[in-house]
């Protein structure tokens, strides 16, 4: 399998906070709620194949297909309600 990077965050502590945030926004419906909201997960990886392959690899359990954005740039996205979770990989900072 190619190399490649992704940089996620710690799970638990995602969920927990999303979670919090929820009941926090129920509790307290005077504070008023975002439009939409966006997350991300970053791949990183020297070529475009494995760049494609890792954000493929992303993707699948998603359930959504990866779009080729241009200049080794590979997106995969999938939308619930108001919020995007998002896949992105990128070409090195030196490619860009």
């Amino acid at each position: 399998m190619s190399q490649y990077l992704i940089r996620s965050g710690d799970r638990a502590a995602f969920l927990t906070g999303l979670r919090e945030l929820a009941d926090f926004l129920t509790a307290y419906p005077a504070v008023l709620a975002p439009r939409s909201a966006s997350f991300g997960v970053f791949v990183d990886a020297s070529d475009p194949a494995t760049r494609r392959e890792a954000a493929e690899h992303m993707a699948e359990p998603l359930g959504v297909p990866v779009e080729d954005i241009g200049e080794g740039h590979y997106s995969a996205r999938r939308e619930f309600g108001p919020i995007t979770y998002t896949v992105i990989a990128l070409p090195p900072k030196e490619k860009r």
